[in-house]
């Protein structure tokens, strides 16, 4: 069991026994999960890309820690949420796409424009998120959210999904190899 107190921002976690340096600062996360849903990716490459993201003295860790700090890792970025509590939930959304949508919201939560701040610690970032309110963005979520659990959308919803379409659909990401057969087909 790892305990951190909840009123405090780890900047570093302890695995098997030894004190690591992490990179907390959002961006460094919304850069895992970029990785994390990259199709080029394997499940190696992308433990790989976490790691050396996440970890910055990673080249300096034994191989017997792997598995636990990637272990810390996902914990860290669900907020230290313990494993238990995170149940496999529909994808609501996607940070690369979405990021534009949910920035000014967290920035009003925040009260300062965090694309200018030098550092903010991802669970400061995840708790502003947590708070957003109504937004566009919240309404791109709960549509999604509908739909990915099968609910049926009323007159008003239906009518903001097929005007707003482009906002909730997710992007279809290829590899590059299923790139190239596209363009191979289209003239």
């Amino acid at each position: 069991m790892w305990v951190i107190r909840v009123y405090e921002l780890p900047t570093s976690l302890t695995i098997c026994a030894t004190k690591y340096k992490i990179r907390s600062d959002y961006r460094a996360v919304l850069d895992i999960c970029s990785a994390l849903n990259d199709p080029e990716l394997d499940d190696q490459e992308k433990t790989s890309v976490l790691m050396e993201i996440f970890y910055p003295d990673f080249s300096e860790m034994p191989t017997g820690h792997y598995q636990e700090a990637v272990k810390r890792c996902l914990w860290f970025i669900a907020g230290g949420a313990p494993e238990t509590d995170r149940k496999k939930q529909p994808r609501l959304l996607d940070w690369e796409q979405d990021f534009q949508y949910m920035v000014a919201p967290v920035n009003r939560v925040l009260g300062t424009e965090i694309r200018a701040t030098e550092y903010l610690h991802w669970w400061t970032f995840l708790s502003a998120y947590m708070e957003i309110g109504e937004c566009l963005f919240s309404q791109i979520v709960r549509i999604r959210e509908k739909k990915a659990t099968g609910k049926r959308l009323d007159k008003a919803d239906r009518e903001w999904y097929q005007k707003n379409r482009h906002l909730v659909d997710f992007k279809t990401t290829y590899t590059e190899q299923e790139s190239d057969t596209l363009k191979k087909w289209v003239v």
